[in-house]
């Protein structure tokens, strides 16, 4: 079994999933489901904590082979939402991040610490050259993290992501390792 956590600060811990977290998983997710819905088109295909379980070990090899991590995100001990590096592209020295945070622990920074702890990893510790974030232009609360972190709007990309009946145009934020 393969083990990963990392200590954010006193509040916040990565933690790489396993099978048994599942349902806690499962449970943040169905809590918010309607909130979460907006932004991301995955959420109507997870209807149970079982679904979660093809979806953790593909989370399992991702790290095992060194192509990026999906983690959750525990504050104060319990799962609030997720993050991670989408995979890694090597050849060109760069990394995209991906999130969700469970609508109760909105405002708390938590996702802010987050993101700056996967930044500074992408970059002292991989020795990457760039991290991007990719947002739903209309998600505000999404947009504000990269902007809060110092990332560049790099450019809007129209119609960029279907979403369940419509498409909606996502907003591009990069950050350079020079850029720190």
């Amino acid at each position: 079994m393969i083990m990963f956590t990392f200590k954010i600060d006193h509040e916040i811990e990565l933690k790489l999933l396993e099978q048994d977290d599942a349902p806690e998983l499962f449970k943040v997710l169905d809590q918010s489901r309607r909130y979460l819905r907006e932004w991301l088109p995955w959420v109507d295909g997870t209807q149970k904590p079982e679904d979660y379980q093809s979806v953790i070990e593909m989370w399992l090899k991702q790290f095992a082979d060194s192509n990026g991590f999906q983690v959750g995100i525990l504050y104060k001990g319990a799962i609030v939402g997720m993050i991670g590096f989408h995979a890694i592209d090597r050849s060109n020295s760069a990394t995209s991040i991906g999130y969700w945070l469970a609508e109760a622990y909105q405002g708390k920074g938590i996702m802010t610490r987050a993101c700056q702890a996967l930044v500074d990893y992408a970059f002292h510790d991989l020795k990457l050259r760039r991290v991007e974030i990719r947002c739903g232009t209309e998600n505000k609360k999404s947009r504000a993290i990269p902007e809060r972190l110092g990332f560049t709007h790099e450019g809007t990309i129209r119609c960029g992501e279907f979403l369940y009946d419509h498409f909606i145009d996502v907003d591009v934020y990069g950050l350079l390792s020079t850029d720190q």
